[in-house]
C-alpha cells in the first residue's frame, strides 16, 4: 500500500499540487446551467468552436435526487401520479389569474 502511494505521489508533475486548495464541490454548476463553449485547436492550425448550450426544458437533478431518479421515466412516472392529485379548478385559476396579471 505505501508503494502505490509513494508511486502515485512520484508521478504527480509540480504543477499538479493541490496542497492548500480547498475542494469545492459544485464550483461552476451555476454557469454550466447557462451552457458553454468549447475551443479545439487543430494541428493544422485552425479551430473548431463548439458552444453548447442547455436543452429547453431540461432539468439538472441533484446528486442526491439522482440516486433515487435515475432516467426521466423514473422522474416522469412519480410527477405525473402527482399532478393527478392536484384538483383541476386550481390550474385554471392560476393560469387564468396569470394571463391578467401580464
Amino acid at each position: 500500500m505505501k508503494k502505490a502511494k509513494r508511486q502515485a505521489q512520484d508521478e504527480m508533475r509540480p504543477e499538479y499540487d493541490f496542497t492548500g486548495a480547498p475542494a469545492v464541490r459544485g464550483k461552476y454548476y451555476q454557469q454550466m446551467l447557462k451552457g458553454y463553449t468549447t475551443t479545439v485547436q487543430h494541428p493544422d492550425g485552425t479551430k473548431e468552436v463548439t458552444h453548447f448550450r442547455p436543452i429547453e426544458g431540461s432539468v439538472v437533478l441533484d446528486p442526491d435526487v439522482r440516486a433515487y431518479f435515475p432516467d426521466a421515466e423514473a422522474v416522469n412516472s412519480p410527477l405525473r401520479e402527482l399532478i393527478a392529485l392536484i384538483p383541476a379548478k386550481r390550474w385554471v385559476r392560476r393560469r387564468v389569474s396569470a394571463g391578467r396579471e401580464a
